[in-house]
């Protein structure tokens, strides 16, 4: 979370290899929330879908 705002959480997705990370990695996108729900109810979707985290 960035120390600036702390009610945002963000993870970087990379949809052709099916990568989810909870760090910045050149070449994935940004996705960024501000409500917490939807963000566990995106890192949910994304394993139900068998995403790899890293």
């Amino acid at each position: 979370m960035d120390q600036k705002d702390p009610h945002r959480w963000r993870i970087w997705v990379d949809m052709k290899q099916r990568i989810v990370s909870f760090h910045p990695v050149e070449g994935f996108e940004q996705l960024e929330f501000r409500d917490r729900e939807l963000f566990f109810r995106c890192v949910d979707e994304y394993t139900r879908q068998r995403y790899r985290y890293q």
